[in-house]
């Protein structure tokens, strides 16, 4: 009788070489979704120059030719000078009244197209790719000129649902749907809805009489419903402030940023919503590609890397399993 072998013990089962563990199945794809307004479909511009932007100030490309902020974005050029390509993180852009926009993370996935802007979602998806182990997925929702209020707005708040509130629900469905028509990759393990950023503001702040009163409890309205949509009910929710030239204006501005933090706070949110600020990220509109465009940040490089950096750290932190308090 030939005798059985023995059991490995478990510790040794856990750090198997990896080799050894190739064929296990991928995990599910680890999927963000990313919404917003003109901000968040990508207005930083990446190495466009000359009298139209200002000479090339504040791009990309000047930031990595700054010696003093080229450790900032240095990862994101690789060694024969082209723009970093991650695999382990796919992107998908649904433009409105133009092509799809779907592959692996780089530059490019922008409400203009081409390889010369970027939004939020580069650095974010350079924090959040690097922290999940799983394939990821950043799913990009966002339309210029879109209120909360109206466009948005989400079937809790009563009245008319947004239009965009209702695109955007369904875009994400499709994109789900449509996971190996889009990334060929897809090996078809599954997904896990990971995450929420929400990165809008401008619009609502100037309708301040009917917008901006309304606000806080909107967007308390938006992460309920899209977490009941969804059937995630702890889904975790980044919100970025309000950002712009205007970030230190008292009035209206002043009252929709502190809304942005309000909602947050809000104890049944608890441990699952961020508000993650952004006001020390504006740079000047003499150092940047767009002076004259302070409603999108000026397209400065560096406000928006750093803008996707804090979105990204603050998913992470919320993706982080906090140890129990002790009674």
């Amino acid at each position: 009788m030939t005798p059985r072998p023995l059991a490995l013990p478990f510790v040794l089962l856990c750090f198997a070489p990896l080799a050894a563990r190739a064929a296990d199945p991928p995990k599910p794809v680890k999927v963000f979704v990313l919404a917003g307004q003109s901000n968040m479909e990508g207005q930083a511009v990446a190495d466009l120059e000359g009298k139209d932007y200002n000479g090339g100030k504040g791009t990309l490309k000047a930031l990595l030719a700054d010696p003093a902020k080229a450790p900032l974005v240095k990862h994101l050029r690789d060694d024969k000078g082209a723009w970093v390509v991650r695999d382990d993180v796919w992107v998908r852009y649904q433009r409105e009244k133009q092509p799809l926009l779907a592959g692996p993370l780089t530059v490019g996935f922008a409400v203009y197209g081409g390889k010369h802007h970027f939004g939020p979602e580069l650095q974010f998806g350079h924090v959040v790719g690097d922290h999940c182990a799983e394939q990821v997925l950043l799913i990009k929702t966002a339309w210029g000129g879109k209120s909360l209020y109206k466009d948005f707005r989400p079937p809790s708040s009563g009245g008319a649902v947004g239009p965009y509130y209702t695109k955007m629900i369904a875009e994400v469905r499709a994109a789900l749907a449509d996971l190996k028509t889009d990334f060929p990759r897809y090996a078809g393990q599954g997904y896990e809805l990971a995450g929420f950023v929400w990165y809008q503001g401008w619009n609502d702040g100037v309708d301040p009489k009917k917008a901006v009163p309304e606000y806080e409890q909107n967007l308390v309205n938006l992460i309920r419903d899209v977490r009941k949509e969804f059937r995630v009910p702890s889904l975790p929710v980044v919100i970025g402030e309000l950002t712009g030239p205007w970030v230190d204006a008292p009035g209206e501005w002043a009252t929709l940023r502190k809304a942005q933090a309000a909602a947050a706070a809000r104890p049944e949110f608890k441990g699952t919503v961020l508000f993650v600020p952004t006001r020390d990220f504006v740079r000047p509109a003499k150092e940047s590609p767009n002076p004259t465009h302070g409603h999108h940040e000026f397209g400065n490089a560096e406000t928006y890397v750093l803008v996707g950096d804090a979105l990204g750290k603050g998913m992470v932190e919320l993706l982080t399993p906090r140890p129990k308090e002790k009674p």
